[in-house]
């Protein structure tokens, strides 16, 4: 029986579909851990686009806080074992920001005898909120995050503030992600006024620019 190849392209479609949409940072690999595709939210870590990321290699960007778990991937690999392997990596972000978190690695593939690929999901470990308290000190938002912190607080649009610092509309979302999770708060007229509390927006200035301490690099 001939497969029906508009079928196949369609749920071939649908597939790449959803593997974009995935909220957490994904990779689809070859067995040596080159990068097929990546997702949105994986390039996003770095403020690039998912297209920049085909031909290189997962461990560029991840680091393994043990390389015997990869030991015990490349043993999958060659037992054909179908299992995911849970493996505590940490990066370099966007800006030089430090991240933690953890990889899991899934081998698929169509047949026993076919060198499996890797389906790699990461979950990334995020601090807890901080209280306002501690977010007054400057260094806790990066110089880039305040000035889209300014930039929203003027209204500018995301694709404008991407185009004024230099990002991709996905590495906007990701600073605005990141700083909504550590800060406890949803929305970014939420995320404006705990701006301008924490002393990070300069109270009285119009357009909207950082306080004269904010935007050293934070820990």
């Amino acid at each position: 029986m001939v497969p029906d190849s508009a079928a196949a392209v369609f749920w071939r479609n649908r597939t790449t579909g959803l593997f974009d949409r995935i909220p957490l940072p994904a990779a689809f690999c070859g067995a040596d851990g080159t990068i097929l595709r990546a997702n949105p939210a994986l390039a996003a870590e770095w403020g690039q686009l998912a297209g920049a990321f085909r031909g290189r290699s997962a461990l560029e960007l991840f680091h393994p806080e043990s390389w015997g778990q990869l030991r015990s991937i490349a043993e999958a690999i060659r037992l054909h074992r179908r299992s995911r392997y849970p493996v505590a990596v940490r990066w370099t972000a966007v800006n030089g920001v430090e991240r933690r978190g953890e990889v899991s690695v899934d081998l698929v593939d169509d047949t026993s005898f076919d060198e499996p690929n890797l389906l790699v999901i990461v979950r990334v470990a995020e601090p807890e909120a901080e209280p306002v308290a501690s977010a007054v000190c400057a260094g806790a938002v990066d110089a880039t995050a305040v000035r889209i912190l300014a930039l929203t607080a003027g209204g500018a649009t995301t694709a404008q503030i991407a185009s004024a610092v230099g990002l991709t509309a996905d590495g906007v979302n990701y600073h605005l992600k990141r700083l909504s999770r550590r800060w406890g708060v949803s929305g970014r007229a939420a995320l404006v006024a705990r701006a301008y509390v924490t002393g990070i927006l300069a109270p009285g200035a119009w357009p909207p620019e950082p306080a004269r301490s904010a935007g050293r690099p934070g820990p």
